[in-house]
């Protein structure tokens, strides 16, 4: 295992990186947690991370909601091992490591009573939408009636004009923040990971499937069709910035 020190490092500075792609990223973080607490239904709920990177967003939902249990899962085993390294001491916390997009991953979890809200960030848009209809097909199986499912991602629209529109509010808006002095990208920042010592070996034994080749379905028609059909009834757009948005599906 990774030391604390040494993950919380490379989890900040994966913070730092994602925002220059999502200047809003805490704002999305908020109104996420918040519908998560306003809608599970329980002080104590059980929640799914899918796709959960170095666990960036399960540590503010506990941060925020104390008494919650987070199950966070990714295939990437390097940014599982900044989350185990960062966030060893809680006990609310556990990683597992399954490929979303492969059927069989939510019975594989072992949970001991259906989970009450499921999340996402930064990470579903990523799957090709065979994939991703499995995903959802297997999240809706692990998710009691009522529990809500929030994806915070950038989904585009169908209208190109809006779609263009859209897309220039969020490339403005970190034009305004970061000016000339852009933090490092996402390549630039797992090539700074691999010529870690520390990391070295977790870089060398990323397999292929924990790459990212370019957006496979990044449309939000694509999300909210593959989401009525796996089993999730009221779907919409709860919190939008540009085409940045939090989108809330309900199980049926």
């Amino acid at each position: 295992m990774l030391t604390t020190t040494v993950a919380q490092t490379w989890i900040s500075r994966w913070d730092r990186q994602q925002e220059g792609y999502l200047p809003d990223r805490e704002e999305r973080f908020t109104a996420l947690i918040d519908a998560v607490e306003a809608g599970a239904g329980r002080p104590d709920p059980l929640i799914l991370d899918l796709g959960c990177g170095p666990g960036s967003l399960a540590a503010r939902i506990l941060d925020r909601i104390p008494n919650a249990t987070v199950v966070a899962i990714d295939t990437d085993p390097l940014l599982l091992a900044l989350g185990r390294g960062a966030h060893a001491g809680r006990m609310a916390l556990r990683f597992a490591e399954h490929d979303l997009g492969t059927p069989g991953w939510a019975a594989a979890l072992d949970l001991d009573r259906p989970a009450d809200a499921a999340v996402s960030t930064t990470a579903l848009h990523w799957l090709p939408e065979p994939a991703l209809r499995t995903a959802y097909a297997e999240l809706a199986s692990a998710l009691r009636p009522g529990a809500l499912f929030l994806n915070g991602d950038n989904l585009d629209v169908g209208e190109p004009t809006l779609r263009r529109l859209e897309r220039a509010l969020t490339d403005r808006a970190t034009r305004r923040r970061f000016g000339d002095d852009p933090p490092e990208d996402w390549r630039q920042w797992w090539d700074a990971a691999a010529a870690d010592p520390a990391l070295a070996a977790l870089a060398s034994a990323r397999t292929a499937s924990a790459g990212h080749h370019g957006s496979e379905s990044g449309g939000l028609a694509v999300h909210v069709a593959a989401l009525h059909d796996a089993g999730f009834g009221e779907v919409g757009t709860l919190w939008q910035n540009g085409n940045n948005r939090v989108l809330c599906a309900v199980r049926r």
